[in-house]
């Protein structure tokens, strides 16, 4: 059972999935400006969804717009660009200029106001605000993008090739379906893997304070929760197969890439956390990536290490443009899509995330004390301001792995061998070889300081790897005071 059937055989089925696609942070904010700049977050500088996380901030807008991928699609490629949906979470925020900034790129910009929501919100219609109400036919967000989609589709010109960048919310909160499936998948619950409700033993605090076993109104919210998510995906399924018929109509499908992913994971229940993202396991950063496109050999599956920081590139490559002449951490997969023989790839990649918390404590759960926020439901607290931590998740022949890093008062270490443990229970930290931890220590070091072309060096299971153990000793000092400084 799936709610995306007609994406799976329009998209999936018709040219390749990527099966190991990753965020490198796993929130919407951290993961669309990675989209967006093709670059780790450390060196996007959007750390969380504030505004002083820089989300959409004055600072973002003048140092990171200018250089997005559709940016440089539009004044160096000669495309028209069309967006709508959910752009950044402080998108429209009056310090940052309100929804009259419209950043630049873009030929057609219809963004919402904020954060996701399905009725009752704010669009900027090239700048001018748009109010929508509460009338299903007329104001249902998923729909509404589907019909500008499909206007843009109608109306644009010919003569100049396109990139559109369709951004629903669904399935975020609220979770709102449309009425028509508010019946749909009443048998589906939140799928109960072997990490479902058992207490996160041997993990950083945040995971271990989650009551365990969850009560019965926990797990009663988190099924509704999942079951709601997918009735709201059933009209993003109906979008998709709008487009590939408004493309085919036109003439255009057979030359058109369409990719189809997400900005990060959710959980449900996994080690007794309700629901939220935010945090370093496979359940909050793999994501869906699908492509169908002019050279992709239908039903292919493949299984490189990808991240959402390779689809600006790709994207700026299959225009044509120079990608020696972009600041970008990622790589083309046009390579991949193409089926390219003997290629080298990457083994690693960085997950990194700092914390958001509140100075006070969450007024709905006082006694938790400062610094912890998303505490919903049953005090059960998602994120706090230490909950900030780095990994690298490596994927070779030979290792499955993932190493983590909190930047806390503990120096908390997690890690994870996916092949003996693909649900991440044990976290074998205290028992691994202790040289293979002080290569990851120093390949972490490494990457979290890395730009553009150091980000793509070959990872500690790659056989082009160097490992100098005395800059290990020189830089040990720093690292976790480089680690803060950089997120300030």
């Amino acid at each position: 059972q799936t709610p995306l059937k007609k994406t799976n055989a329009l998209i999936a089925q018709m040219g390749i999935t990527f099966v190991n696609a990753y965020v490198p942070s796993a929130l919407c904010c951290p993961s669309r400006a990675s989209i967006l700049t093709g670059k780790y977050p450390h060196n996007h500088h959007v750390v969380n969804n504030t505004l002083e996380g820089n989300c959409s901030s004055k600072l973002w807008q003048k140092i990171q717009e200018p250089y997005t991928f559709p940016a440089l699609l539009k004044a160096m490629c000669g495309y028209q660009t069309f967006f709508a949906g959910k752009y950044l979470n402080e998108y429209g925020a009056e310090d940052a200029g309100g929804v009259g900034h419209v950043p630049p790129g873009w030929s057609f910009w219809y963004a919402l106001e904020k954060n996701s929501k399905y009725y009752n919100y704010t669009l900027s219609v090239n700048g001018k605000a748009r109010r929508h109400g509460e009338n299903y036919s007329v104001d249902y967000l998923t729909d509404v993008l589907a019909n500008m989609s499909l206007d843009f589709l109608e109306y644009k010109s010919n003569f100049e090739p396109f990139f559109m960048m369709i951004a629903t919310p669904a399935p975020h909160s609220p979770w709102t379906p449309a009425p028509q499936y508010t019946k749909s998948f009443q048998n589906v619950s939140a799928p109960r893997n072997s990490n479902f409700n058992i207490h996160g033993k041997n993990k950083h605090w945040l995971i271990r304070q989650a009551k365990t076993p969850m009560t019965n109104s926990s797990i009663q919210f988190l099924d509704d929760a999942y079951r709601k998510r997918w009735q709201t995906l059933l009209s993003v399924d109906d979008l998709i197969e709008k487009l590939v018929k408004k493309l085919e109509v036109n003439g255009e499908l057979d030359n058109t890439y369409i990719f189809y992913t997400s900005d990060n994971g959710f959980h449900t229940g996994q080690f007794s956390l309700p629901i939220d993202k935010r945090q370093l396991y496979e359940f909050d950063i793999k994501v869906p990536l699908l492509v169908r496109g002019p050279g992709i050999k239908p039903n292919q599956t493949n299984k490189m290490l990808v991240a959402n920081i390779d689809l600006g590139p790709t994207i700026l490559d299959i225009a044509g443009y120079d990608l020696n002449k972009t600041q970008m951490d990622g790589m083309s997969l046009l390579p991949l899509l193409r089926g390219d023989k003997n290629i080298t790839w990457r083994s690693d990649f960085l997950v990194e995330y700092q914390g958001e918390g509140y100075n006070g404590s969450d007024p709905t759960c006082p006694g938790l004390g400062p610094g912890v926020t998303h505490c919903f439901p049953d005090c059960v607290c998602e994120d706090s301001y230490n909950n900030t931590y780095a990994c690298v998740r490596t994927l070779s022949p030979s290792w499955d792995l993932q190493y983590c890093e909190f930047d806390d008062r503990e120096v908390f270490v997690e890690v994870y061998n996916l092949t003996a443990d693909p649900y991440q229970i044990n976290n074998i930290a205290k028992t691994i070889d202790q040289e293979i931890l002080e290569k990851m220590n120093y390949r972490l070091m490494m990457l979290q300081s890395c730009s553009g072309a150091t980000c793509r060096t070959p990872g500690v299971f790659d056989p082009g790897y160097r490992f100098d153990p005395r800059l290990m000793f020189s830089n040990h000092g720093l690292r976790a005071r480089r680690f803060s400084a950089q997120f300030l």
